[in-house]
């Protein structure tokens, strides 16, 4: 039996957007550790190696390894009938050849459910040697996927350099030749020191902090609980108020119409003003979000590169692949570029729960 739960569909759909114009067909390797998978373009140029662990998902369920034979193409489609913030279910028996898929609204009793059918695939897995590489750039995921994007236009091939300079992507066209490079700083050094290493989820923190939302939601909603009057109350019967004490007091129908106008007064005075400020509150906190938002994504930008070289590196990759690459780019704010000389390039995509790792192979000559 197979099962595993992610708390947002989007990570998923985000993941098989990113390789489904590069592999058409793959197996979903899962056993207890996660859910892998490994799978070449038709020209065997190159190879993308996707990794979940069992501790991203929020449940999960393995009782024996199994592949997960399934086409791309058809299980984007059933992707795409969830919505991001859905709770999605995976779910296999150990001899079934269907997939099934259920979504859970977040905020709602929407339940949807899909099956997919599963294809025998059959297909070995290489194994990827453990490399010394000679060089490795990390930078903005952005950056890159401007950066090729833009090149595209010129030519079907760049030429990647690191040096002690920085990083150098170029391309030579036939109408036109184009550079960029990116140099190293300190910043980007400290920026992305921590970035590879492994990073355990916090569950039983966030349990802690779903109760403690918990507890102050309720406690804020007793608090701001108010007695209010029914406008539909007979003239005739005694009407009943809190004084200041918190005491309740009768008053008649005469006491009641003299003090009564004020009070209501007061209260939707009070009540005006509460709202006032909670506007202003929130249009506060909506320009700070905002700035903080911009601020990081400039960040992003700017930080530059971090370097870490043993020797000199230049390296020439088709564009084409390495735009498709670019896509992982929704699913992790940072890339890794691993070279060596004649060497396949490794460009790798770290995000919460697994990563995702694209071999490329250089060209060689005229190719």
């Amino acid at each position: 039996m197979f099962e595993a739960k992610l708390a947002d569909a989007v990570l998923l759909k985000k993941l098989i957007d990113s390789i489904k114009e590069l592999v058409t067909d793959a197996n979903f390797e899962c056993n207890e550790e996660g859910m892998k998978l490994q799978a070449m373009d038709n020209s065997h140029v190159a190879l993308v190696a996707v990794s979940l662990e069992a501790d991203g998902f929020s449940k999960y369920r393995c009782d024996r390894t199994m592949p997960l034979g399934v086409n791309l193409g058809s299980l984007t489609k059933v992707l795409k009938c969830a919505k991001d913030d859905d709770v999605m279910t995976l779910k296999a028996s150990d001899d079934a050849d269907v997939l099934s898929l259920m979504y859970e609204g977040r905020n709602s009793d929407r339940i949807a459910e899909y099956d997919m059918k599963l294809m025998d695939i059959d297909v070995d897995n290489l194994g990827i040697p453990d490399t010394e590489y000679d060089a490795r750039v990390t930078m903005p995921a952005s950056e890159l996927s401007r950066i090729v994007k833009d090149l595209q236009q010129l030519s079907e091939s760049v030429r990647i350099e690191v040096s002690k300079e920085g990083v150098r992507f170029a391309a030579d066209g036939e109408a036109a030749n184009g550079s960029v490079l990116l140099k190293q700083t300190d910043a980007a050094r400290r920026k992305y020191a921590d970035v590879g290493k492994d990073k355990k989820p916090k569950k039983e923190e966030d349990a802690e902090d779903e109760d403690q939302e918990e507890g102050n939601s309720k406690k804020a909603k007793v608090n701001g609980t108010k007695v209010k009057k029914e406008p539909g109350q007979d003239e005739d019967m005694e009407e009943v108020e809190e004084d200041d004490g918190g005491e309740f007091k009768a008053h008649s129908d005469d006491e009641g119409e003299g003090g009564g106008g004020e009070e209501e007064k007061e209260g939707e005075s009070d009540e005006e003003g509460e709202g006032t400020r909670k506007r202003k509150k929130a249009q506060k906190a909506s320009s700070k979000a905002k700035k903080t938002k911009k601020s990081s994504e400039d960040d992003d930008v700017s930080g530059g590169v971090s370097i870490d070289m043993s020797q000199h590196v230049s390296l020439t990759f088709s564009l084409k692949y390495l735009v498709t690459f670019s896509k992982s780019s929704a699913l992790s704010g940072t890339v890794q570029l691993f070279m060596s000389n004649d060497v396949p390039l490794l460009v790798a995509y770290d995000f919460g729960p697994g990563h995702i790792h694209y071999y490329l192979a250089p060209k060689i000559g005229d190719e």
